[in-house]
């Protein structure tokens, strides 16, 4: 009996360890590998492994020829609206641009003629007084044959040049023709006319009364008497 044992141990130990085996393997964990929506699984240990997606290419040839002539049409129309409405604000931004420069220069005009003539009135009335000291002046010259009174003549030049002195300071201009001269309508005004061979028609044969002009705008035209062709002579009877 003793033998018995002794032989069948060592058997029993190689049964009793695959035994043990067997169900060690049965009891360990089974894990799963779970996939997410993105096409990455996770694996047991934590690394994530990617999963190739399938690359779609577009297939250019699939689009319909109709489908794309109409998109280039709707395309081109939107172009040439835009092109319409930068012309259409350029044009506009011209004709602004124009206004405000007339607008700024006529105002600069104005400003520059409320300076120029800015005097006109004062200047007018001021004439009335050199016509007075000329009239005079010139009687007085008159006397001076028959009375000793030089000092009055002297004295009434000397406000006279004083008098033009100013108006030169003011661009203030006679307007005197000489006899001979041909009638300008712009600065002469024709009191009458005479029949004279020693003038030309249409010319200048006397000077009534002096004009003046402030900077370049008449004033006051030259009262003048106008020459005319003698008539023919009466026949003999």
């Amino acid at each position: 009996m003793t033998r018995t044992r002794k032989d069948n141990s060592p058997q029993n130990d190689d049964v009793a360890t695959n035994q043990v085996a067997d169900e060690l393997e049965s009891n360990e964990p089974q894990f799963e590998v779970p996939e997410d929506k993105s096409g990455v699984s996770t694996a047991p240990d934590g690394e994530a492994e990617t999963t190739p997606q399938p690359v779609t290419e577009v297939d250019v040839e699939s689009i319909p020829a109709e489908d794309s002539t109409e998109r280039t049409a709707e395309s081109n129309g939107q172009i040439a609206a835009l092109l319409d409405q930068v012309a259409e604000y350029q044009d506009s931004y011209l004709r602004a641009k124009a206004e405000v420069d007339n607008i700024r220069k006529r105002a600069e005009t104005e400003v520059a003629n409320a300076r120029k003539f800015a005097l006109e009135g004062f200047i007018r009335e001021l004439l009335t007084v050199k016509d007075s000291l000329e009239m005079a002046l010139a009687v007085d010259q008159q006397l001076d044959s028959e009375v000793d009174n030089s000092g009055v003549s002297e004295g009434l030049e000397l406000i006279l040049k004083q008098l033009d002195g100013v108006f030169s300071n003011f661009s203030v201009e006679t307007v005197e023709p000489e006899v001979g001269d041909k009638l300008d309508p712009d600065r002469h005004q024709a009191m009458s006319m005479e029949e004279t061979q020693d003038v030309p028609p249409n010319c200048v044969s006397k000077v009534f009364q002096k004009g003046y002009s402030l900077n370049n705008r008449l004033l006051r035209p030259a009262m003048v008497v106008v020459a005319k062709s003698p008539g023919k002579a009466a026949g003999k009877g």
